[in-house]
């Protein structure tokens, strides 16, 4: 299952999340996290006029802070491992991805 997001994008096989970034004058980096390693997801989905997001939150850190101002978007900073902006045409694509990992993380 794959999301292409803005600079990057977001895979997911059943166990593994991998999130491709590629910085503006940076070489392109991969995040991994285990879906079973995940406490929480968060979906904003993208606008015509604005980007959205897909973020993952792991054990001991919250939710990375939304970036203010017109060109952010509302989004986490680019620099966010666990985080990739995704335009109008992926939020099917995020929503289904983020149902999935959802379903593979372990029950309480």
């Amino acid at each position: 299952m794959d999301v292409k997001g803005v600079q990057g994008g977001i895979s997911f096989d059943g166990e593994w999340i991998t999130i491709t970034k590629k910085e503006v004058g940076q070489q392109q980096r991969q995040f991994r996290i285990r879906a079973a390693d995940v406490t929480g997801t968060r979906l904003k989905r993208a606008t015509r006029l604005f980007h959205g997001y897909v973020q993952f939150v792991l054990p001991g850190s919250g939710p990375a802070t939304e970036a203010k101002g017109l060109l952010a978007g509302g989004r986490p900073h680019q620099s966010d491992p666990h985080s990739l902006s995704i335009r109008h045409s992926a939020n099917d694509a995020a929503q289904k991805l983020v149902a999935a990992v959802e379903q593979a993380r372990p029950t309480p």
